[in-house]
């Protein structure tokens, strides 16, 4: 796969095709958390996400988001608060590219870049080191696996959670989503016990897989998070998009110092997504024993 650099963003493509262009350096305003996101299309140049939709003008493509951290957003938009409901406030963050300490193209493509997390105030609050690998699986699929390694720079613990975590029923989105074209909207959601539609919101394992409903584009997202299965976070009705979601049910604390790490494999394919889960699933695992 090759890899074009550009001021603000690398672009992936293969076989004269664009695959995948990860802005890098985003330019959205303050109050959609800006971030570096993904935008992908298939391998004969469909797309297979969605950028700044307009139900949701902070939903990235294919991103790491997350909704509380502390008191801060850096999911964008309004922030879900118990017995008040969303309130805008002026706490969205953003996520800032530092560097890339790896740019490497290949039959693996390779990316490892290092960011800030920093408050609306200014304040950074974590770092992390996110690695990027691109393959192709055949010649109508590739895959997309990222890891995140997210370390708390501040002096006190970091609750991380969601709105479901401040009362607000199957709302436990944040982690790494994905986020579907229009044309995804009313498609099928198939789990491991399979088709299961929005029941897999709020449900625990391994994978979840979408197939649009008229033009058979797929994508297969499988956690590749260490511990687990975690709750999923899914939608087909209102508009398409999937992700894990660790902190669905509860918040989890992150010490001064301490690290954790958020990864999924993402396979975009057509015509099945499931041809794909065995090869999808030991690039998981290999990404779960990888050290933080």
């Amino acid at each position: 796969m090759d890899i074009t650099t550009a001021p603000d963003r690398l672009v992936l493509s293969l076989d004269g095709l664009t695959l995948a262009d990860y802005v890098y350096r985003p330019c959205q305003p303050q109050l959609e958390s800006p971030r570096p996101y993904a935008r992908l299309t298939t391998r004969d140049g469909h797309p297979a996400t969605a950028h700044r939709p307009g139900d949701h003008r902070w939903h990235q493509g294919f991103s790491l988001a997350l909704p509380n951290v502390g008191p801060d957003n850096f999911w964008g938009g309004p922030t879900y608060l118990r017995d008040r409901g969303y309130v805008q406030l002026p706490n969205n963050g953003a996520q800032v590219h530092r560097s890339f300490e790896t740019v490497r193209p290949g039959a693996v493509a390779v990316v490892v870049e290092t960011l800030d997390w920093i408050t609306e105030p200014g304040q950074r609050i974590l770092a992390e080191r996110r690695r990027l690998t691109a393959r192709p699986l055949d010649p109508n699929a590739w895959a997309l696996t990222w890891a995140s390694h997210l370390t708390n720079l501040t002096g006190d613990p970091l609750s991380l959670g969601s709105p479901a975590t401040q009362g607000r029923d199957d709302a436990g989105y944040g982690g790494l989503f994905w986020r579907g074209p229009e044309a995804f909207r009313g498609g099928a959601i198939t789990g491991p016990n399979g088709p299961t539609g929005e029941a897999a919101r709020g449900a625990s394992g391994p994978w979840l897989a979408f197939t649009a409903p008229r033009d058979p584009v797929s994508v297969l997202l499988v956690d590749a998070q260490p511990s687990g299965p975690h709750p999923w976070f899914a939608r087909s009705e209102e508009y398409a998009g999937l992700g894990p979601a660790p902190f669905f049910q509860a918040e989890t604390g992150l010490a001064p110092g301490a690290s954790l790490r958020l990864a999924a494999v993402l396979v975009v394919g057509r015509p099945r997504p499931l041809t794909h889960l065995s090869q999808a699933t030991d690039l998981a695992a290999e990404t779960a024993r990888e050290p933080l």
